[in-house]
C-alpha cells in the first residue's frame, strides 16, 4: 500500500498542474468557475489520499517505541521530585 499512495501522490501532483481548464468560462451550478469546482474536488482528493497515508503507511512500530520510552521515565528511572519544573527554577 505504500507504493500505491506514493504514486497517487505523484498523480495528483501532475493534475495539479490544470492546464485544461485554463482558458475555459463555464460556469456551473450558475455561479462556479470550472476550474474552481475542480481544484475544490482535487483538494477533497488530496485530504483523502493523505486519510490513506495515513491509515496505511504510518509507522506505527516508531509509535509504540516512542509510547514505551515515555512510560519508563514516568516510573521514576532517574528522575527527581523536582524534575516538574521547566526552567530549572525551584518551586
Amino acid at each position: 500500500m505504500f507504493v500505491a499512495v506514493w504514486i497517487a501522490a505523484a498523480v495528483l501532483a501532475l493534475l495539479h498542474q490544470d492546464l485544461w481548464f485554463w482558458d475555459n468560462r463555464t460556469i456551473v451550478l450558475g455561479v462556479l468557475p470550472i476550474g474552481l469546482l475542480y481544484h475544490a474536488v482535487f483538494s477533497i482528493a488530496c485530504a483523502c489520499l493523505w486519510v490513506l497515508a495515513l491509515k496505511f503507511c504510518w509507522p506505527t512500530e516508531l509509535e509504540e517505541w516512542a509510547e514505551g520510552g515515555d512510560q519508563d521515565t514516568e516510573r521514576g528511572s532517574g528522575t527527581n521530585a523536582n524534575s516538574d519544573t521547566r526552567d530549572g527554577a525551584s518551586p
